[in-house]
């Protein structure tokens, strides 16, 4: 195990990631200021995007980070039966899920039943398909619908905070069933289907537009919150949700009514809204 493999399982994930929660929302106006133009130098982040490119303009670093794009920037497939790609960045995997379980990487795999913290809730996508998305602090951070759907429920599965970036996915087993991760169940016209926002090392903070800030507080226990009554659709394209600072998208299908776009392959760049397979009732 390589040295920098092997300080992930070392390091204080919650504390460290606590530290830059605050750090990234302090409005002292020199130090976001400082941070926002070390971000877009170092990742040469594209401003003609975003609806608001006057970067003195924001209140602090996790404003930016999370900021919203022109009208027009993304373009949203029309076609009625058309998956679309939930958020901006690089497809980790995506294929077929072989008997309840999940690629990670070359030797790597973790099952359903364990990234959704319910071994019940993952039969319906036993044989079905899954797109892993992972968001560069160069990618724009909103998370969006894949298709059309009335939101069931939530579940908040604690767990460690390891980075998603390649390397340690290649080396960290079962690493997305590990992290801890929202799992957001949604049923639409071609049934059921799952977006999951996995955390990671100082990236853990996740909101959605019908709860607000869901993590922190982080989990000590699988808490799971039955959402039916309150008639949550989203229509397909519409923003989920957010990750306060980058991290991993995880989508999963049912085998039935939906092809994931075989053309797919590790580390392609995706933007949300782009066609990647067909979801039909």
């Amino acid at each position: 195990m390589s040295p920098a493999i092997l300080l992930q399982y070392i390091l204080p994930h919650r504390l460290l990631s606590r530290i830059v929660f605050h750090a990234t929302r302090w409005t002292f106006r020199p130090w976001k200021n400082l941070l926002i133009r070390q971000i877009v130098r170092r990742f040469n982040i594209d401003l003609s995007e975003a609806a608001e490119t006057d970067l003195d303009s924001y209140p602090h670093f996790n404003a930016f980070f999370t900021r919203a794009l022109r009208p027009g920037a993304r373009s949203f497939d029309a076609a009625p039966d058309a998956l679309l790609c939930p958020a901006d960045g690089r497809i980790s995997q995506a294929g077929p899920i072989r008997t309840g379980r999940i690629f990670q990487a070359k030797g790597q795999d973790f099952s359903t039943a364990e990234l959704l913290g319910d071994a019940g809730a993952a039969e319906p996508y036993a044989d079905g398909s899954f797109m892993t998305v992972y968001l560069s602090p160069r990618d724009y951070h909103r998370v969006h619908m894949p298709a059309t759907g009335t939101l069931v429920s939530t579940v908040h599965i604690p767990g460690r905070l390891f980075s998603v970036a390649p390397r340690p996915v290649a080396a960290i087993p079962r690493l997305f069933a590990r992290n801890e991760r929202l799992v957001c169940h949604f049923e639409g016209e071609a049934g059921p289907f799952v977006v999951v926002l996995v955390g990671a090392l100082l990236v853990s903070s996740v909101s959605t537009v019908w709860s607000g800030l869901e993590i922190p507080p982080y989990a000590h226990s699988p808490h799971s919150t039955d959402l039916r009554q309150r008639a949550i659709r989203l229509a397909r394209g519409e923003e989920l949700g957010r990750f306060n600072m980058g991290s991993t998208v995880i989508v999963l299908l049912p085998a039935k009514g939906n092809t994931l776009d075989s053309a797919l392959e590790a580390e392609q760049v995706v933007r949300v809204g782009q066609p990647v397979g067909t979801r039909r009732s």
